[in-house]
């Protein structure tokens, strides 16, 4: 678990690459993304903003790899496996795409039935 000082300084590269992508300037956000990793390497905002700046960037086969630490370091991340549903749609690999997508939906199914 990251210090005080770390969480808050991988924020604020976070928020600064927000900023970058609104922009446009995908390339300078994946630099901020990165310091934000750097100072906390299990923050999983910022990989769904690098991983979303990589798919942008038409950087496919790194957005995956983001993507599946993503689903890694939180198995239960609905995010995560849509993300991944996309990438590989994108990619061409149906199957992959419909087994995450499928994920997502069952993962999505448990947390709402959690809530009610």
């Amino acid at each position: 678990m990251p210090d005080e000082s770390s969480r808050q300084k991988a924020e604020d590269h976070y928020y600064a690459a927000l900023d970058l992508v609104s922009d446009g300037d995908h390339e300078r956000a994946l630099a901020e993304y990165e310091k934000s990793l750097a100072a906390d390497p299990a923050f999983t905002e910022a990989m769904h903003g690098m991983a979303r700046a990589l798919q942008d960037l038409n950087r496919l086969d790194e957005a995956i790899t983001i993507a599946k630490r993503i689903a890694e370091l939180d198995p239960d991340d609905v995010l995560a496996h849509t993300s991944l549903s996309v990438l590989y749609q994108k990619k061409g690999m149906i199957p992959e795409a419909e087994e995450e997508g499928n994920k997502a939906r069952i993962l999505g199914w448990k947390q709402q039935l959690k809530k009610e």
